[in-house]
């Protein structure tokens, strides 16, 4: 069910690519329009697809609001990464993430039914805030509901559900033009996801990471009934880390106070920055596809889609892991900007857009990695504080990413330089952080002090 709540996700966060995309159009200039209903009658769209931006005439002094609101999402997502992550560390995983899907949903069909642009704006900001967080929870509740040597696997599969979700979402945009019913229709599939995570059980990892290791019991006897084992006789230990009554739970601060976790978070922070800059850098400046709107959005899903099995072989063999496989990933997108600039716009073998898609391919597999890497390089009581503030940057990468472009005007190879460097620089410095590959999973901050982690 956590999987495929990725599609969804997905749905809302491409759901402005396509409604708010913008149309060709001319405006008439015989005469002065009077008002911005005046100004409606003199212009001519070439076709009848309905976007937010035909509806509201959002041309000249008004088309900045369709960049506006995107950007409002992304705003919105910075915030939700950083406040459920801990929220989730305290009051559990299951409660935080019903409660974000529900907000999700009702924000969701507030931007479907907003009457102007104002409420369209607000709408998508809040919908960034609680689909930002929530993505997080989710995919840490599906990594703690299997055992560590599950974790690529079902780590792979739920970024592969995202990308598949943004090649659904074209097919869905494909067949209803009328941007309206486009968002009742994606925001409908969150309901679905809303009554049956009703069904799931609590996170037993968190259970037991609070000392409820009667609860995480339940929970995997539960667990273990609908895998169609026999009832086992379980009994967990106290974990060394279980809060007594006058220590407060661990918070975000935790992640500057130990030297350990410390150093891994600023390591991980500018390897999640440069995974989403790069990332967002080849798309919009080496694989920039035209032609059909739907098409292209499919494409940039499953263009994904073969760097997961791709992840799924490497990071689970020894002479590769997690820590080499991400910097050889990493290392190759950084030259593919690179070696981008040294190739001529149409090449038959080798062009600079199918340089370009796999380059992106190769930072999706490391974005893939960044996610199962960080989430077992926390201990359970602060991997939703450490991964929301990961995640964090990783949105400054991709508000960065468009500005790029405009050192153009110092050297036409410069943007491609920043990239690569930038991709190069986080490769090597993946080398820093300890190789996690058959490593038992750190519970609490105490576990971090013991040699075996």
């Amino acid at each position: 069910l956590c999987l495929y709540f990725k599609v969804y996700v997905a749905c809302q966060s491409m759901l402005i690519v396509l409604v708010g995309a913008v149309p060709e159009y001319h405006i008439d200039r015989e005469g002065i329009p009077a008002s911005r209903a005046e100004l409606a009658k003199h212009i001519h769209f070439a076709d009848n697809f309905t976007f937010f931006f035909r509806q509201w005439y959002l041309v000249e002094q008004e088309a900045y609001k369709v960049s506006l609101a995107s950007s409002l999402f992304f705003a919105g997502l910075l915030i939700g990464n950083i406040t459920f992550g801990p929220l989730s560390d305290k009051l559990g995983r299951k409660p935080v993430y019903i409660s974000g899907l529900f907000f999700d949903v009702v924000f969701g069909y507030v931007t479907a039914l907003a009457p102007n642009y104002d409420i369209f704006a607000v709408s998508r900001f809040f919908v960034g805030i609680v689909n930002g967080g929530m993505a997080l929870v989710s995919f840490v509740l599906t990594q703690e509901y299997v055992g560590k040597s599950f974790w690529s696997f079902t780590g792979s599969l739920t970024n592969l559900t995202f990308a598949v979700g943004i090649a659904v979402y074209a097919l869905l945009g494909y067949c209803v033009r009328e941007w309206r019913y486009l968002a009742l229709v994606s925001n409908t599939l969150g309901v679905i996801f809303l009554l049956l995570s009703f069904m799931l059980p609590e996170s037993p990892r968190w259970l037991y990471s609070q000392g409820k290791t009667a609860e995480a019991e339940d929970v995997l006897q539960y667990i273990a009934l609908g895998n169609g084992k026999e009832r086992l006789n379980l009994k967990l230990k106290p974990s060394a880390g279980t809060l007594r009554k006058h220590e407060l739970a661990p918070g975000i601060l935790n992640l500057v106070k130990h030297p350990v976790l410390r150093w891994r978070t600023v390591v991980l922070m500018y390897i999640w920055y440069v995974c989403s800059f790069v990332y967002y850098g080849l798309t919009l400046n080496a694989g920039e596809l035209r032609g059909n709107l739907y098409l292209n959005v499919a494409l940039s899903g499953l263009v994904e889609v073969p760097a997961f099995p791709l992840c799924m072989f490497f990071i689970e063999k020894s002479w590769s892991g997690r820590r080499k496989t991400m910097t050889c990933f990493l290392i190759f997108a950084g030259f593919a900007c690179i070696f981008t600039m040294f190739l001529p716009s149409a090449g038959l073998l080798l062009s600079p857009t199918l340089l370009a898609l796999c380059g992106k391919m190769m930072v999706s597999a490391a974005f893939n990695i960044v996610y199962i890497y960080t989430s077992e390089l926390y201990p359970t009581v602060l991997r939703n504080a450490g991964l929301g503030v990961c995640s964090m940057s990783c949105r400054f990468g991709g508000i960065l990413a468009p500005f790029v472009p405009s050192m153009k005007s110092l050297s036409p190879s410069v943007p491609f330089v920043v990239f690569g460097i930038s991709g190069l620089s986080a490769g090597f410095l993946t080398l820093l952080l300890p190789e996690t590959l058959n490593k038992p999973i750190a519970e609490s901050i105490e576990d971090l002090q013991s040699p075996k982690y």
